[in-house]
């Protein structure tokens, strides 16, 4: 009996803990564990508009465009099975940050898929 009790609690703390939903850089929500790191952010001198198109030709490059927002600036691409979100935005009057978010089909974050991408970014904007 004690052994059901203790197996029954342990699966409902894996259930748990495996559960939930994460907001996307665009604003979106997708199911996926939410305290796991998956954004790598950026600052530069450039203006949004620069930051955007160098942003669209890194993601043609490296997968397919999925969707782009030109409202609020933000793409949705797919870069092999992994869905890469990215969001440019100004914060001062010479400075634009881009955020890119990357998760697996099945949730999990790839920060060194984002990383790279951002890196690919910067590069694309010399």
């Amino acid at each position: 009996m004690k052994l059901r009790f203790v197996a029954s609690v342990v699966l409902c703390l894996i259930a748990f803990s495996l559960g939930g939903c994460y907001t996307t850089v665009d604003g979106g929500r997708k199911v996926g564990p939410p305290w796991m790191k998956d954004t790598i952010e950026g600052r530069y001198e450039r203006s949004v508009e620069e930051i955007y198109e160098a942003a669209l030709e890194v993601l043609r490059f490296n997968g397919t465009l999925v969707s782009e927002n030109r409202v609020n600036n933000s793409m949705v691409a797919k870069v092999d099975t992994t869905t890469v979100y990215v969001q440019v935005e100004a914060v001062g009057p010479t400075i634009t940050r881009v955020l890119v978010q990357s998760r697996t089909r099945f949730g999990r974050p790839e920060v060194d898929l984002a990383s790279e991408i951002e890196k690919q970014i910067a590069l694309q904007l010399k």
